[in-house]
């Protein structure tokens, strides 16, 4: 029977982890809690990915490794090169196939669609550390590759769309978003990321190049109306955050002085490219509805 290791307990990991379980295969799941789903061919297993030694142990027999631990947003920059490092290592040591969860931040700030052969030029902190971390991995001599989702949507997914937007549509209440409402905008779905990690493990041709989970790219206020309209809700009530909102809400929690790295460029529209994901791995969005009446 085949087995994999999976790093993280968050939607990605857990969706990852039943995606494969639901196909006959082993996981095992490896975070400091020890969370994860439960069922009959999952294995929770309480431990630091970044421990490289522990986690060799724990790759032993096993085909693929899924990176999706990460540390809180905050402190990326303190503890994600010691986690990757430990990943890194222990997939080195092991064999394994190696497939890392990323995201689009490695490119920096882009006009025109984000696609997996731009390179990666980011300028700030957490970008050129996401952008360092796949540089290394694919020069490590490790068959890995990198699948880099949007901003997540969906059940159980933690972005700014699922805490500053969808429980206050649920609600009938008034958000602020730290994008432009308006504007086209990438969404990955936590289902298409996990179906995205299982098909670039199990594809030869994924070794040593990035891939796009794929996305749907409406305007903030698109997918809030759409959100609204199946839960029904009223019509969704959304504005701008401004600088100085960011930066009184940076005094009350450090979450909030890291977002200013990341926004898009002001006035153009952030959209992921997937063509070679679809056309090679086979993998495509999900209807947002779907994703969405999932998620209620």
């Amino acid at each position: 029977m085949t087995f994999h290791v999976i790093t993280g307990a968050g939607a990605a990991a857990t969706r990852t982890a039943l995606l494969l379980a639901a196909e006959g295969e082993r996981v095992k799941i490896v975070s400091r809690s020890g969370a994860g789903p439960e069922h009959p061919l999952v294995e929770r297993v309480a431990a630091d990915a970044g421990d490289a030694d522990r986690l060799t142990g724990l790759l032993e027999g096993a085909a693929t490794l899924f990176g999706c631990a990460a540390p809180p947003y905050h402190r990326w920059l303190q503890e994600f090169p010691a986690l990757a490092g430990g990943m890194l290592t222990a997939a080195a040591r092991t064999g394994v196939r190696y497939v890392m969860l990323g995201n689009l931040y490695g490119y920096g700030l882009v006009d025109g669609p984000v696609h997996p052969e731009l390179p990666l030029r980011a300028t700030g902190p957490k970008g050129a550390l996401r952008a360092r971390l796949w540089q290394e991995a694919a020069a490590s001599g490790v068959r890995v590759t990198e699948v880099r989702a949007a901003q997540f949507y969906g059940a159980g997914a933690v972005s700014v769309f699922s805490l500053m937007v969808q429980p206050r549509v649920l609600a009938g209440a008034f958000a602020l978003v730290p994008q432009e409402p308006d504007l086209p905008h990438s969404y990955s779905s936590i289902g298409d990321t996990a179906r995205a990690l299982v098909a670039a493990g199990r594809d030869d041709r994924s070794w040593g190049r990035a891939w796009h989970v794929p996305v749907v790219t409406p305007s903030a206020r698109e997918l809030a109306a759409r959100l609204a309209g199946l839960a029904g809700a009223p019509a969704p009530r959304l504005e701008q955050l401004t600088e100085r909102d960011l930066a009184l809400l940076a005094l009350t929690d450090p979450f909030w002085a890291e977002l200013d790295e990341v926004l898009e460029t002001p006035g153009l529209p952030y959209v992921s490219d997937f063509t070679d994901t679809e056309k090679i791995l086979g993998v495509t969005a999900t209807p947002v509805d779907e994703v969405l009446a999932e998620l209620l």
